[in-house]
């Protein structure tokens, strides 16, 4: 493997641990157990595009996002990605 590769996969793993640490500490009890069993399971596959969308449904805020998957408010366009698909479709264990 080469150096590039190797510095590129460390940034990528740095980044999911980020992502998983802030999906499970999100300030809401309900969106911290989703988000963060999600977040473990799906992230580690998935490729820089996806983990910006998720990163950007982060942005959004808990409580929006929250009535989104559970279906209580609208999702804005450029959140219903294919991210936000997987999310609504987890199911916490």
């Amino acid at each position: 493997m080469s150096d590039l590769q190797s510095q590129h996969d460390d940034k990528r793993l740095a980044r999911v641990k980020r992502l998983i640490y802030r999906a499970s500490y999100t300030g809401m009890k309900e969106t911290d157990l989703l988000l963060g069993q999600f977040a473990e399971n799906h992230l580690p596959r998935l490729g820089d595009e996806h983990l910006s969308q998720f990163e950007e449904l982060l942005d959004a805020g808990d409580p929006a996002l929250l009535g989104w998957v559970k279906g209580d408010e609208p999702v804005p366009e450029q959140f219903d990605t294919a991210v936000f698909q997987l999310i609504k479709d987890f199911k916490i264990s």
